[in-house]
């Protein structure tokens, strides 16, 4: 995994730094029903593929989900620190958190970091029940916050927004969106050594939060 810009992080010594993983696409899209993400699910260390099947796309609860690009550390416990808030808000509210809501706090949360930065690129996004659409916000580590109609992150993401530039169209469904998004990481795999091996999908609707079966990616027919 891998965030857009090189960084240079005074916690660690560089032989520290030059081992953690990182290279990724990922990208996500709104939708008339809801929104999609997709990811990678390569992670290397360098030149050396760390791993092969990590899953850059995170359910924080039934109706949101986030992409994480960057140190695989880090990113882990920001998702944890955001299943802990959800729960909290969902207990105390007896509601679902707010999608804006919750980018506002990981933005927050980043920001009161911005000293000692997490090393990652986030995508949040879900289904806000309240409004009845779907929502999508690109944070940065220092917490600096936009929304798009789609947006990708990562190492491969100027070839990724390529393809998403030349297809999205308003208007699009989740079930036309997905494809989308998984043909736009597979351009990323194609062109870029940091993204490789597969791609994970993953719907966000009124119905809840579904990753999209193996079959259901292969009729897809992405090349990679």
């Amino acid at each position: 995994m891998h965030t857009n810009e090189q960084i240079n992080d005074n916690r660690y010594p560089q032989h520290i730094l030059d081992q953690i993983k990182k290279g990724t696409t990922t990208c996500a899209i709104t939708c008339t029903d809801g929104v999609v993400l997709a990811a990678d699910t390569r992670a290397s260390a360098g030149f050396f593929i760390a791993d092969r099947h990590v899953m850059k796309i995170q359910k924080v609860d039934d109706h949101l989900g986030m992409t994480i690009a960057g140190g695989v550390a880090d990113a882990q416990n920001l998702v944890d620190t955001m299943r802990y808030n959800a729960n909290i808000y969902r207990l105390s509210k007896k509601e679902l958190i707010p999608v804006s809501s919750a980018a506002r706090l990981c933005s927050n949360i980043l920001f009161n970091q911005r000293y000692f930065p997490f090393y990652v690129q986030i995508i949040m996004a879900g289904f806000d029940h309240r409004e009845r659409e779907g929502k999508i916000y690109n944070i940065d580590l220092f917490g600096s916050m936009t929304t798009e109609k789609f947006i990708s992150t990562g190492s491969g993401s100027p070839v990724a927004y390529g393809y998403l530039e030349s297809e999205f169209k308003d208007g699009v469904s989740v079930n036309e969106a997905y494809k989308i998004a998984i043909q736009s990481i597979a351009a990323a795999i194609r062109r870029n050594a940091g993204t490789g091996d597969n791609i994970n999908a993953v719907i966000i609707d009124k119905n809840g939060y579904r990753e999209l079966t193996k079959e259901e990616k292969d009729s897809v027919g992405a090349k990679f």
